[in-house]
């Protein structure tokens, strides 16, 4: 990865992203896609947006699997309209194949926090409701991973913000996210609604 903390969020998480999988950046640049969220950009701006996409991502999917360092307000509202099938129909095919079955997220370091803290149980049980099973992990993740489906997504957050977002069907990035989510998941205990 690029020691340069000045360069392009993009540019870093290409870097971290071929560093982890051992590749050249330069070998990744055609199997991969990456969106950063423009300087000074603000919410609902017409801008790309890393959130959005994401959202995206996992609202197509049939299964989720994630790690989450940081909680991400925006984020977590575009998510929610992904997961959840409220003020629709129950008969409604377009919104039940948006949902997918099944849903796993680590949280990390800050996120982790979250879950635990004053505003923990209503967290908890807004993840039940959308049938997210969620994990605590004690330790920490410099970013943010997820498998939704064969599709591996990393995202670069500066604080509490994703300000990029990685995307591939990269059989070298798939299998490093997978196993990635798979260490966290073995080490985290599962969170309870209350």
């Amino acid at each position: 990865m690029s020691d340069d903390a000045s360069a392009p969020p993009a540019e870093l998480l290409r870097a971290l992203v071929a560093n982890a999988v051992d590749a050249d950046p330069a070998a990744l640049d055609d199997q991969v896609e990456v969106v950063e969220r423009a300087a000074g950009a603000t919410e609902g701006e017409s801008t790309a947006d890393p959130a959005e996409r994401l959202a995206e991502l996992v609202g197509a999917a049939d299964g989720v699997v994630a790690v989450v360092p940081r909680f991400d307000a925006d984020l977590a509202r575009r998510l929610n309209a992904s997961l959840s099938a409220s003020g629709a129909d129950a008969d409604d095919a377009e919104t039940a194949a948006s949902v997918p079955d099944d849903v796993r997220v680590v949280f990390t370091d800050a996120a982790s926090n979250r879950l635990a803290g004053a505003t923990g149980p209503v967290v908890r049980r807004a993840l039940a409701e959308r049938g997210v099973d969620a994990y605590r992990h004690d330790g920490e993740s410099p970013v943010a991973v997820a498998l939704a489906d064969d599709r591996a997504a990393v995202g670069l957050t500066d604080g509490d913000e994703l300000v990029a977002l990685l995307w591939t069907d990269a059989p070298a990035v798939r299998e490093w996210a997978a196993a990635t989510c798979r260490r966290y998941l073995d080490a985290a205990e599962p969170v309870t609604e209350g």
